[in-house]
């Protein structure tokens, strides 16, 4: 009875310990959920703010606000597609170890951009826009390179994958075309067997079988009288 007790008790110290982690597993995912719809809808915010800063207002501010909003765009679409390609193909994996390094010059970009936004000295604003401007160039045009050669490398494999199928389905589809007769056989059927014919019969038994049948003995009614034949009296009756 102490060992059934001993075991009901760990038993349920274990379903205890499972719940809790459950538990904790199911906030955690529930936390980066939220998260990632905060950070979503603020980066949203943003962008919409940069389009219109970019739209709205001249010289150097709306030039910021558009290095900023090519810098994000471009970051975050490559991103996108390391990210996807690297679970499937692992050669993505070391162009995304790039693409982290050059994650930190663009992140240290936009933080400097943000913070020349505010600056009150629209002069030195002015002469720091080439330098800015070239940097920005620079790491977009290094991402954009990231990730168009990571698309080609997906269009390529995907068309290689194609043209396999292709001459797989064209090799199966000639063998569901062709087929063979099997050859006639050397040996004739054997012949339809005729009837064997009936015994000769001789002259007089097929006379006999074409005469018409005569009776035995001919009635007087049927025989023919002559005319030298007397006619028969009548017996007398006395």
């Amino acid at each position: 009875m102490e060992a059934v007790g001993a075991i009901v008790a760990l038993l349920v110290v274990l379903f205890l310990v499972l719940g809790v982690y459950m538990t904790v597993k199911a906030v955690r995912a529930a936390k980066r959920g939220v998260d990632r719809t905060i950070s979503e809808a603020r980066r949203t915010v943003e962008d919409t703010t940069l389009r219109a800063k970019s739209f709205g207002q001249v010289g150097a501010p709306a030039e910021l606000a558009k290095l900023r909003l090519s810098l994000r765009t471009s970051m975050r679409a490559t991103q996108d597609v390391l990210q996807a390609g690297a679970s499937d193909d692992a050669s993505l994996k070391e162009t995304l170890q790039l693409f982290d390094r050059l994650s930190v010059h663009g992140h240290e970009l936009d933080d400097e951009l943000r913070r020349l936004e505010r600056d009150p000295d629209k002069a030195a604003l002015a002469e720091r826009l080439p330098g800015l401007r070239e940097r920005t160039q620079q790491i977009t045009k290094a991402a954009d390179s990231l990730r168009w050669s990571a698309r080609d490398r997906a269009r390529r494999f995907a068309d290689d994958d194609l043209d396999s199928l292709s001459t797989q389905i064209d090799m199966e589809a000639g063998a569901l075309r062709h087929w063979t007769t099997e050859p006639a056989s050397d040996q004739a059927p054997p012949p339809v067997a005729w009837p064997e014919p009936a015994p000769e019969e001789s002259a007089a038994a097929r006379r006999t079988a074409q005469e018409p049948t005569q009776p035995a003995i001919t009635p007087p009614s049927a025989r023919v009288k002559h005319p030298w034949e007397k006619k028969a009296k009548p017996e007398s009756t006395t």
